[in-house]
């Protein structure tokens, strides 16, 4: 617990961090004042403003998980880290838990910040529906956690924040375009795009196919990085 504190206090100690979580909040406002200021009134209600803020949070914040997994070894603390605490595995699952918590967070504080939004809404004369199904709130939040878990999985595996940042957004979209070119890989593409495979997470139902197809990209695009990245800093020499 104590461990998994300190590396949340970390995510916002950089000047980069604390950028991140400066634009994720500016971009949740921004996206609700979007809204309300040109959308029909049909649109403004809790549900939309919900849909619509999770956005900054998707994008930005495994950024801030390739950060916590690479801050050891781009800022060369690795050696006053693991000094203070050897067991490497400990400060590993301390940084995965502090990416849950804030992906929990992000989600919470999306909730709360819709809630405004929607009252503002009623106030100049929009739908105001507070109506959301509790699936999508979930799915949400589950949606947070497969790119958070994936941006750290790519943070460990590569041990460099650059390199990771680019291989995050580079990999998928490149795997997603070959699969969407190549006829042979369309159907496996299917399966392993992880960018089609989380779409129905913003739908209130999925079908089991959809759950597997799911599972298995983030099998790939998340377990297997992570796995592979705790052990790459398990195994790691420090200097």
């Amino acid at each position: 617990m104590r461990l998994t504190v300190v590396e949340l206090r970390k995510l916002a100690d950089t000047r980069a961090g604390l950028w991140l979580l400066l634009l994720i909040g500016l971009g949740s406002v921004g996206t609700a004042a979007i809204l309300l200021g040109w959308a029909p009134d049909e649109e403004l209600r809790f549900a939309d403003f919900f849909a619509f803020g999770l956005l900054p949070p998707t994008v930005l914040l495994p950024i801030l998980g390739i950060l916590s997994m690479t801050g050891e070894w781009s800022q060369r603390t690795a050696l006053t880290t693991f000094a203070l605490v050897p067991a490497r595995l400990r400060v590993i699952g301390a940084k995965v838990a502090a990416g849950v918590v804030v992906s929990v967070a992000a989600t919470a504080a999306t909730l709360l910040l819709s809630a405004a939004a929607n009252l503002i809404g009623i106030a100049i004369g929009g739908d105001g529906g507070w109506h959301v199904e509790g699936s999508l709130i979930w799915q949400g939040l589950l949606t947070e956690l497969l790119f958070v878990g994936m941006g750290m999985g790519f943070g460990a595996l590569l041990l460099s924040s650059p390199l990771a940042i680019v291989a995050y957004f580079a990999l998928p979209t490149l795997w997603g375009a070959l699969s969407e070119s190549i006829r042979a890989l369309r159907e496996v593409g299917n399966w392993l795009n992880i960018g089609i495979t989380t779409e129905p997470l913003s739908v209130p139902s999925m079908s089991a196919g959809q759950y597997g197809r799911l599972a298995v990209s983030a099998l790939v695009w998340v377990a297997l990085p992570l796995l592979l990245g705790a052990w790459r800093m398990f195994r790691k020499e420090v200097s």
